[in-house]
């Protein structure tokens, strides 16, 4: 009598039918949009459909290497073929491309840099904390600082209408703080709109490489100044009227963040306003949040902290009319605005 074989209670819970498929295919498909980024493939389709051919030749490839990988963005939605000419999709044209609102390129650049970090996970999470910090990375690779604010860059920018549609501005702010602000986008977004302010940007020497260059272009020379320096120790003045914490706590420790607030704090003119821009901890984890998370623990050894740690280290201060704002889409995180 032929035996029945129970359900086994580990079988992996993906969507594939195949276990291994849930690792192979998110593998060849990160790698395939990632090295589209790094040819120019999606950008030397910005002006219409090309051939293979035409295709190779502008991206200096093989026809045979261009072939295939052309087919396989189409296979998963990155690309559209007409006869034998290839697009790209509208969301490819929007997302992966000087015509789109936003240009998530230097995220591809970027996340090539950091596929080989990602080898390290396991040790990572036996031990607690990354072997080497993002940061010392960057000390020992000087490249890294600038491709990293880039990407940052192209986030501020799909960040950018946010903050001018919830961040408001007395007439009577005349200095911006941007802590951690590297590609100074936000400070030039603000000191073009709001034509009172000045603007100090501070990060680490590495990030701030190419700020003034795009505060040059801008025409921000004389009110916009850069002071290179850690969070953890630096002279901020004590005349700001705006601070900027964007996108900055979750590289720190509840410590240093609490430390931090304080200290932007007491460098406050009365009235002012504190914007910090993060991702938070909430009680139930979805997977986005839950990704980031792991993240940090690979490359910073840090997490993302709870709305209520906010509103306690605010409140300590000496901030007051603590106010939370969701973005939407969701993946663009929150806002919280403080007033001193």
């Amino acid at each position: 009598m032929p035996r029945t074989r129970k359900p086994d209670v580990c079988q992996p819970t993906g969507s594939a039918e195949l276990a291994m498929l849930d690792v192979y295919m998110p593998m060849m498909k990160s790698s395939a949009i990632i090295s589209a980024g790094r040819l120019g493939l999606f950008e030397a389709l910005v002006d219409g459909p090309l051939t293979a051919e035409e295709l190779a030749a502008k991206i200096d490839s093989s026809l045979r290497g261009t072939t295939t990988l052309v087919d396989f963005l189409v296979a998963i939605g990155y690309l559209e073929k007409d006869d034998d000419a290839f697009a790209n999709t509208a969301s490819t044209q929007r997302w992966f491309t000087s015509a789109g609102q936003v240009d998530y390129t230097p995220g591809l650049l970027w996340t090539h840099e950091a596929w080989s970090m990602m080898g390290s996970l396991a040790e990572t999470v036996r031990k607690g904390e990354p072997e080497q910090t993002l940061w010392d990375a960057m000390v020992e690779k000087p490249h890294l600082g600038p491709l990293f604010s880039s990407y940052m860059g192209a986030f501020a920018a799909d960040l950018g209408p946010d903050l001018l549609k919830y961040v408001p501005v007395s007439p009577a702010y005349r200095r911006l703080l941007d802590l951690g602000g590297s590609h100074g986008l936000h400070s030039i977004r603000f000191c073009q709109h709001y034509p009172q302010l000045d603007a100090v940007i501070v990060d680490m020497p590495s990030a701030l490489t190419e700020t003034g260059p795009e505060i040059e272009k801008a025409g921000l020379t004389g009110r916009i100044q850069l002071s290179p320096g850690t969070l953890q120790e630096h002279d901020w003045g004590s005349d700001n009227d705006l601070v900027f914490y964007l996108s900055v706590a979750h590289n720190h420790s509840a410590e240093e963040n609490r430390l931090a607030i304080e200290q932007i704090g007491e460098s406050m003119n009365p009235g002012g306003l504190l914007v910090i821009h993060e991702y938070l901890a909430e009680t139930s984890l979805d997977a986005l949040n839950a990704a980031f998370r792991l993240t940090l623990l690979l490359e910073t050894g840090t997490q993302t902290h709870r709305h209520e740690d906010y509103c306690a280290w605010l409140t300590a201060a000496g901030f007051s009319a603590i106010e939370r704002i969701d973005l939407e889409p969701r993946e663009k995180g929150s806002l919280i605005l403080a007033r001193r």
